[in-house]
């Protein structure tokens, strides 16, 4: 987590004024995450990443001129450095899939409380990725369905450990709890989460999973 002299940089995207106000200024109490930005629509919050470089995007699905599933991959391309959180209304498997797939790194719903996109926000700027265990499931299932007619060949070589860390992570735990889980160092999980994404030419964890279950490298029911 970064210190307060290095508070987490924020730009917050959402079309409903009220709402990206409010989460603005909530998000503003928080001693370690600073708001240098807000946007209403997808264009703006292009400009306004190109612009301010922020840790931490809070992304909107729906919004007019060019949706938040548009903008993601735009920013990612432009921007790589920068996370997006989708923070949306949309429990949708599909909306879902698209976030990861165009660069999300955590999706939670609008009903979260303010600690739970405070914490998402921490999660993210050190470089994890923050799905819900239900929305994880969701993900899985996505994934299985797109799998059946999509597969490549030819995956690399993942070792038993590796995959025990994957398996972890496809059920939506942080590395602390598969940390726990495994009996093994926070920061051994961290290098190994950095060895399947490097052996796997992708990046992000969630990235990491997709990949693993069209590759039938998990055993997931």
């Amino acid at each position: 987590m970064k210190s307060d002299a290095e508070a987490v940089r924020v730009v917050v995207v959402d079309d409903q004024e009220l709402f990206r106000r409010g989460l603005t200024m909530l998000l503003g109490v928080e001693p370690d995450i600073e708001v240098v930005g807000e946007a209403g629509d997808g264009n703006s919050a292009i400009e306004l990443v190109l612009e301010m470089v922020p840790d931490v995007v809070l992304l909107d699905v729906r919004m007019p001129k060019r949706s938040g599933l548009e903008a993601c991959m735009r920013i990612k391309e432009q921007v790589p450095s920068t996370r997006i959180i989708m923070l949306t209304v949309s429990d949708e498997e599909a909306d879902l899939y698209e976030a990861v797939k165009n660069g999300a790194s955590g999706y939670l719903l609008k009903d979260s409380s303010i600690d739970e996109v405070a914490q998402a926000v921490r999660v993210v700027a050190e470089g994890q990725s923050l799905i819900s265990p239900s929305m994880a499931a969701k993900l899985i299932d996505e994934f299985k369905e797109i799998s059946r007619s999509d597969r490549d060949t030819g995956a690399p070589r993942l070792t038993d450990r590796e995959l025990e860390v994957l398996r972890l992570v496809a059920k939506g735990l942080n590395n602390r709890e598969v940390a726990k889980q495994l009996f093994i160092s926070e920061n051994t999980v961290k290098n190994h989460v950095r060895n399947i994404l490097d052996k796997l030419q992708l990046h992000s964890r969630m990235e990491a999973v997709m990949y693993a279950v069209r590759e039938k490298l998990l055993d997931i029911p």
